[in-house]
């Protein structure tokens, strides 16, 4: 968790306290990220997209997101889990051609290294795991 997107953030005690216990669930969605909380009675009508921005979980199409000051338990939650802001991060660089990090030009540089999370040699039947496949390094058996 980066104390500084936080600190930017700024969200009340509660609404981080929400973010951090309620059963949330994630789906990238166009270099943004559908919230879905399935702690809710109703969890069907309870799923809203956060706009990342640079980062930084910027809006929210949820009521509270509009009505109160501060952000929403639901961008709190995206804040929290950097996993999830490196993927959208990772998504946008590749829809909008951006150019690839260091460690992805490395990698197809040198289709023969192994991975540091590899986790091919877990799995049966030779089949590659999911680090390899979309470094690209291995593909899925047809």
């Amino acid at each position: 968790m980066s104390e500084s997107l936080l600190a930017r953030l700024s969200p009340t005690k509660r609404v981080l306290k929400r973010a951090q216990y309620e059963a949330f669930e994630f789906s990238l969605l166009d270099g943004d990220v559908l919230v879905h909380n399935a702690s809710h009675a109703d969890p069907e009508n309870h799923e809203y997209n956060v706009r990342i921005v640079n980062g930084v979980p910027d809006a929210c199409e949820c009521p509270a997101d509009e009505k109160y000051t501060g952000p929403c338990k639901h961008r709190v939650a995206v804040a929290i889990r950097r996993p999830i802001l490196d993927a959208v991060e990772q998504m946008q660089i590749v829809a909008d051609g951006g150019v690839v990090s260091n460690e992805q030009s490395k990698a197809e540089v040198d289709d023969d290294a192994t991975p540091d999370d590899c986790d091919c040699e877990l799995l049966d039947n030779d089949f590659p795991c999911w680090v390899c496949v979309d470094s690209g390094r291995r593909e899925l058996p047809s």
